[in-house]
């Protein structure tokens, strides 16, 4: 469990020191803004893999049985989760995680239309429904702190991005964020298919490679 624990404590801190301007604009200025970013990437992704290998050694200790039904939860989230990862990770956006806000088009937000943060909601779909069939003390180490950090970002992406963007705020951010209240026919036709296929793609990969990855098939 140890080394669980350490993976996690490193792949969180990893992500909270980019918001330490200390830490981030020293970087920048060497690096670049895109090389910061590309290693980053780097960086984040060989943590990830640090993480699941020491999920995958931990000790089994069981919190509560899987029942049969319990592995539908995580095979029906996904496909929502994965769309809105692909999504947020190839939609500008000025307001959260992707690839920056550069062609940001205000009146037609696409997937913005229903968050500002799409990135960090499939990332807590995702560990929302992989909570329910883990009932084991390691998945609680890793979906917890992971699903904690996907729903306290957007509020805290929120205010930093206010900040910065000040008076220009109201006018980028008028369309987006709206919910399930937002209006799906606009987001689905500014998304568009591609962006859909692609999260749907992301989704069958991630299905292919869950039992040669983590061991355990996503299969009923």
């Amino acid at each position: 469990m140890f080394e669980l624990v350490a993976a996690l404590a490193v792949f969180v801190a990893s992500h909270s020191l980019t918001n330490v301007g200390a830490v981030r604009r020293p970087a920048e200025r060497v690096l670049g803004r895109r090389g910061f970013i590309a290693a980053y990437s780097l960086l984040s992704l060989l943590l990830l893999a640090w993480v699941i290998a020491a999920f995958a050694a931990a000790p089994v200790v069981v919190v509560w049985p899987q029942e049969p039904w319990m592995r539908l939860v995580p095979l029906l989230a996904m496909p929502l989760a994965s769309v809105l990862v692909f999504a947020g990770l190839t939609a500008p956006n000025p307001f959260s995680i992707g690839p920056g806000g550069r062609g940001f088009d205000p009146a037609r937000p696409g997937v913005l239309r229903l968050t500002r943060h799409p990135v960090l909601w499939g990332l807590g779909l995702w560990a929302g429904a992989h909570l329910l069939p883990n009932g084991e003390v390691a998945a609680l180490l890793l979906f917890v702190p992971l699903l904690a950090m996907a729903a306290a970002g957007p509020a805290l992406l929120d205010a930093k991005r206010r900040r910065l963007l000040g008076a220009d705020w109201p006018r980028l951010a008028q369309r987006t964020g709206g919910g399930l209240a937002c209006d799906w026919a606009a987001l689905v036709r500014e998304a568009g298919p591609v962006r859909l296929a692609g999260g749907l793609g992301l989704y069958a990969l991630l299905l292919a490679l869950h039992q040669p990855v983590i061991g355990i098939t996503p299969l009923p």
